[in-house]
């Protein structure tokens, strides 16, 4: 079978330093604005059904170690996302759009924290967009440094070991059972991923303007 672009990339990078991208790219996308775009529920997954590779090229470490790393990389990922919230938050309402910065997805994410409360940080770990700004909102409103770590740390163990282990563990078992490998459906298995991801925070924004835009009678 003839491999796909994502899969040779995975593949590519895995071998030229990949654990570095991977770590760099769920740092990115959980605090800084110009991440809210990457798929890093799907790269993760994808990383777990390579995560013995990933052991393999560092050192040959246990991959437990591996999942270690990323689970550091999200929580000081959602750190600085803190940070720049706390010191630059109020300026940011104020800013215009630009192609990286979107103060609707600002809005969105401060909507679903107001919504959630102090759990906004480990449930927006499931959330793309939302696990980008979060942080930072949580940041603006000054929420406890304690509180805020306890969710970090517990929202990003939650959301790293579900889906690299979730890769992992899925992948030997259709191995052993069906003999075939999932390595060879990456890209549709990330379509799948990013649409169940992505589905909440669609629907929410449509009803939600839906509602919004629905008459009141006086």
């Amino acid at each position: 079978m003839e491999k796909g672009i994502l899969q040779q990339f995975i593949e590519w990078i895995i071998h030229n330093g990949g654990l570095y991208v991977l770590l760099l790219v769920i740092f990115a996308e959980t605090g800084l604005f110009l991440g809210f775009f990457l798929p890093g529920d799907s790269l993760l997954f994808a990383a777990g059904l390579y995560i013995q590779d990933f052991a393999a090229e560092f050192f040959g470490v246990h991959y437990s170690i591996i999942i270690l790393m990323i689970v550091i990389a999200s929580v000081l990922g959602n750190a600085a996302g803190y940070w720049f919230g706390y010191k630059a938050g109020p300026l940011l309402f104020k800013r215009k759009d630009t192609l990286l910065f979107k103060k609707k997805h600002l809005i969105k994410a401060q909507e679903f924290y107001e919504q959630y409360g102090k759990g906004t940080i480990f449930l927006a770990k499931f959330l793309p967009i939302i696990r980008t700004f979060a942080p930072i909102i949580a940041g603006i409103v000054k929420m406890n440094r304690s509180t805020f770590i306890f969710y970090n740390i517990i929202g990003s163990i939650c959301w790293v070991t579900s889906m690299i282990l979730g890769g992992h563990f899925l992948q030997a078992w259709v191995q052993s059972k069906y003999n075939f490998s999932l390595k060879d459906h990456i890209e549709a298995i990330t379509i799948i991923i990013i649409l169940i991801t992505t589905l909440p925070v669609i629907i929410k924004i449509f009803f939600g303007r839906k509602k919004d835009s629905t008459p009141t009678n006086s």
